[in-house]
């Protein structure tokens, strides 16, 4: 344990990138591009129709006993391999990605053809555009999420890796791009291991592929990278704007907050200007009134927009306060999975807003747990709109190589590329570090990191994280404890319990279940849930029944009424999603049956019981927010 101890001190310290060893842990995990708001920004939408390439035995990568792959195999190429066969030459290919067969990019693979439902490995994909020359500006490609790890070529000449399945990541392309056509080829491997995060045990779907859009971005030769505000408790509005480019230091910078306020820094040597702004008058984003304001940041003849919400979050006691009032969370877990039949996680505005309109509206909820990793920046964004507010995680979950500081620098350099991407969105009040990891010292000390490094990138929000409960003998009764060491570490307990589903608790004995948790914190039962397949019913209160489902979930909200800490609930899950470990012929085929709808979105008897516990919990706290 002492060397881990050490290990993970220089994992801490030591540099990533060009980042210097002095700097602090934020700048240090800080991604070399960010484009925050690219949204605003000139771009090209590369989505569409790509070409493919299976490659299993990753010849296009490396041959046998790790030498450079054969020329003949390098789909990454640029090369028009119909024009060099016509030339009748000694040369052949083993490959051609311009006559490859197409699939639709954002999406994962496993959706495309029945060939590619399991198959989990390395995949070639091409996309050919036009694109005028930088003259003068900048170039990048932003990519959304690569599920998992990516390599980058554009024109036949690498531009970069990246490692994580569900954050983005920008690589410069200036002076790769051409002006007309271009090549563009991404390796995409899908393949989990003992030192991936997530590894290679989850509960969920593969989803191999560009999962999200990737977009070419223009920019000044000196442009704003990264530009965020925030609410402070009393009021006053915080933030920063970071500069790129060799004008960098010395600029002035405005940002105007619609109509409301307007102030002015200049950035300092390396480029960031600081604002902090004297309480303006400011209606505070709620659930109930999610309002967003247009932001504008300009500097150095760039600008960039964005809708940003202004609220606080904050823990007193064991009540959670929002805008410095009470509120308990009336929510619901939710994978990252479209409605229908065969789930490609391509997540558009609609998709999500189907999703988001059942919690909001159908089950009159104000909270989503997004599990099991960062779900995509649409998504995210329409919580900001809708008004619902977020619990957000990364897929340290279950099994993780604790002792290996490679792989806690994995999850801290995840961590950060969250956090940068979504500290502009009020709905995001909720940074876990994990989910269902056994206690052990070195799984503690990853995780205390893990929340370390949240308070330092972001000081803001609230830190959880979905712990194991055990079960205990006190005065000859079985109690439900937390006996995890990470809870010194969090503002707010979360707990997933499975009583009456997973062991021998029957539904009557549910209510009865006493609990022993913190009484200085609030708690959030973070997951809890039994498997019904809809339309099964009238067949006694066997499990996977409807009735079962439902008559759990009757008796598991009056277990929970009756801890004093409670404030909030997740239970597992909106909808039937997709994993290979379920497979019952009868009842699962595939699917996790734990939601509350279909995977088709039909709902089943448990969906209204929760609803009308909701409804009754949002009139006993009518008048907060």
């Amino acid at each position: 344990m002492k060397q881990f101890v050490i290990a993970l001190l220089a994992v801490l310290l030591c540099p990533i990138g060009s980042a210097a060893a002095s700097a602090p842990a934020a700048d240090d995990l800080r991604p070399r591009f960010l484009l925050t708001g690219a949204q605003s920004r000139d771009s090209q939408d590369l989505s569409g129709q790509w070409t493919y390439s299976k490659d299993l035995y990753r010849t296009g990568l490396t041959d046998i006993n790790g030498w450079v792959a054969k020329s003949r195999m390098q789909r990454y190429r640029d090369l028009d391999v119909a024009a060099e066969e016509a030339r009748a030459t000694t040369d052949f290919y083993e490959f051609d990605m311009d006559r490859g067969p197409l699939v639709a990019i954002p999406g994962a693979w496993n959706a495309a053809v029945p060939e590619m439902r399991y198959y989990d490995g390395l995949v070639w994909f091409q996309r050919r555009f036009k694109a005028p020359a930088p003259d003068g500006g900048r170039a990048f490609l932003r990519f959304e999420a690569v599920n998992y790890k990516a390599y980058v070529y554009l024109n036949g000449k690498e531009i970069g890796r990246h490692e994580g399945g569900f954050t983005p990541f920008v690589l410069e392309v200036t002076d790769v791009l051409r002006g007309g056509d271009n090549r563009l080829t991404v390796g995409v491997d899908s393949t989990h291991d003992a030192q991936s995060i997530p590894t290679f045990i989850t509960d969920w779907d593969l989803y191999g592929g560009i999962t999200r859009p990737v977009r070419l971005i223009r920019t000044p030769a000196t442009f704003i990278d990264d530009a965020m505000l925030t609410m402070q408790a009393d009021g006053r509005i915080v933030g920063e704007v970071r500069l790129q480019g060799d004008k960098a230091a010395g600029q002035a910078v405005t940002v105007a907050i619609g109509a409301v306020a307007t102030a002015t820094a200049k950035t300092d040597a390396g480029g960031r200007a600081v604002f902090d702004i004297a309480a303006p008058r400011l209606e505070r984003w709620s659930p109930d009134s999610p309002k967003l304001y247009d932001v504008r940041f300009t500097a150095a003849g760039d600008t960039v927009r964005d809708r940003i919400g202004f609220r606080t979050i904050a823990v007193k006691g064991n009540q959670i306060l929002l805008n410095g009032k009470p509120i308990f969370l009336r929510g619901i877990s939710l994978h990252e999975e479209e409605f229908g039949p065969n789930p490609a996680r391509n997540m558009t505005e609609q998709a999500s807003r189907a999703l988001f309109t059942e919690i909001k509206h159908g089950l009159q909820g104000n909270y989503v747990r997004l599990s099991h990793y960062p779900h995509s920046e649409t998504t995210v964004r329409l919580a900001d709109e809708m008004g619902l507010l977020v619990w957000s995680e990364i897929p340290v979950y279950w099994t993780v190589d604790w002792e290996n500081p490679a792989v806690l620098r994995k999850a801290l350099a995840m961590q950060a590329e969250t956090i940068y991407r979504d500290r502009n969105r009020a709905a995001v009040v909720l940074w876990s570090v994990g989910n269902e990891t056994p206690v052990s010292p070195a799984r503690t000390a990853f995780h205390g990191a893990m929340a370390d490094n949240v308070r330092a990138i972001d000081p803001t929000r609230l830190v959880s994280a979905a712990l194991l409960v055990e079960r205990s003998k006190e005065n000859g009764e079985d109690v439900t404890v937390i006996k995890d060491p990470l809870v010194d570490k969090l503002d707010v307990l979360a707990v997933n319990t499975y009583a009456g589903w997973y062991g021998n608790d029957t539904l009557d004995a549910l209510p009865a279940l006493k609990w022993r948790v913190p009484a200085d914190r609030p708690l959030i039962l973070s997951e809890f849930g039994a498997d019904a397949l809809a339309g099964y019913r009238n067949d006694g209160m066997k499990k996977f029944t409807e009735e079962y489902q439902a008559q759990y979930y009757r008796q598991t909200l009056a277990m929970a009424d009756r801890i004093p800490t409670l404030r909030g609930l997740s239970p597992w899950i909106l909808k039937d999603f997709r994993s290979p470990r379920r497979e019952h012929p009868v009842f699962q085929n595939g699917w996790n049956r734990k939601g509350l709808v279909s995977e088709t979105g039909v709902r089943k008897e448990a969906f209204g019981v929760l609803t009308d516990y909701y409804r009754n919990r949002a009139k006993s706290t009518a008048g907060v927010p």
